[in-house]
């Protein structure tokens, strides 16, 4: 080692571990420790890449600015979320060399989440379009503060969860329209657990992911959403769009029985997360209202056991 030379992360370095750290909150596991290192690598760089993006949308960045500046905006446009959605685009288009759109600029990319993203994107030769689709879904996010109907939400939840399962199929070279089929399903299915654990904290944010068609059903109105704890007709809410979430993700478990080895195993995290997930809102008795449940370790891991189950290796 050179006099002098420090062994320190650079600090760009650490903003972005700080940012993949939160794969550790997530409903499922994202990148675990059994999977062959070249699709950990992979899954993280995607994670890295759809949690900057959720980021931005939420205004859950870190203060002071870097993530703006590395994008090469103004620190103060970290609160101009349309604005970072924007650069952040072109930023992915110099991931993809500029193609894609004429959004793209020449040089590598800036962020260095993105950095980190771009040889992963050349190995598996994976296209703009679910990369874009989650911008696209955080955009809306920003536009669109309520839906009308469960259509409406499925039509969101394309943009905002099916994607990460689709590059998950990518990266493994497992793509098939029947697995893009079933994984869409279990996507969704994640989003709307998501949603149900965070009603509060999206309503915060003026947001409500439950469909108004289904609100007016139940006799729920968005006071009723900021009380501090679920009346009868709240829970009666949850309890309807968990059902739905459910048969999600009953539909997309096949998922699990067409693949082997270790991808099968990464694919059961799924599923059962979700279904972990919405045990956690069922024990609660669909009260998600003081805050939102969480699966345990073991309940996740019970979860994960009867998926793989009820998904027996096919020959």
């Amino acid at each position: 080692m050179t006099p002098g030379h420090s062994t320190r992360p650079l600090p760009d370095t650490v903003h972005a571990r700080t940012t993949l750290g939160k794969a550790a909150t997530e409903n499922f596991p994202v990148a675990p420790s059994f999977l062959p290192r070249a699709w950990r690598e992979g899954l993280m760089a995607v994670y890295g890449y759809a949690r900057l993006v959720d980021d931005i949308g939420d205004g859950d960045l870190a203060p002071g600015g870097r993530d703006a500046v590395l994008l090469g905006l103004d620190p103060a446009a970290t609160d101009d979320r349309l604005a970072m959605l924007d650069a952040l685009e072109a930023d992915l288009h110099r991931v993809f060399n500029g193609s894609g759109g004429s959004g793209g600029t020449g040089g590598p990319p800036r962020h260095p989440l993105l950095l980190a993203l771009q040889p992963v994107v050349r190995a598996h030769g994976l296209t703009p379009e679910p990369f874009l689709g989650l911008i696209e879904a955080n955009r809306q996010d920003q536009l669109v503060t309520r839906y009308e109907t469960y259509e409406d939400l499925a039509r969101y939840c394309e943009l905002s969860a099916n994607p990460v399962g689709r590059l998950v199929l990518s990266l493994t070279g497992t793509s098939t329209p029947e697995r893009i089929r079933r994984s869409d399903a279990v996507c969704t299915a994640l989003q709307i657990a998501e949603h149900l654990q965070d009603v509060t904290e999206d309503l915060g944010r003026d947001r409500i992911y439950l469909p108004a068609q289904d609100m007016r059903r139940f006799h729920v109105t968005e006071a009723d959403l900021a009380a501090p704890s679920a009346g009868a007709s709240v829970r009666a809410l949850i309890a309807f769009e968990a059902g739905r979430a459910r048969d999600l993700l009953d539909e997309g478990t096949p998922l699990v029985a067409s693949v082997h080895g270790r991808l099968r195993l990464l694919l059961a995290g799924f599923v059962g997360g979700g279904r972990a997930a919405l045990g956690a809102v069922t024990a609660a008795g669909f009260d998600v209202l003081p805050g939102p449940p969480k699966a345990t370790k073991r309940g996740l891991l019970r979860e994960v056991a009867a998926v793989l189950r009820t998904a027996p290796r096919k020959g």
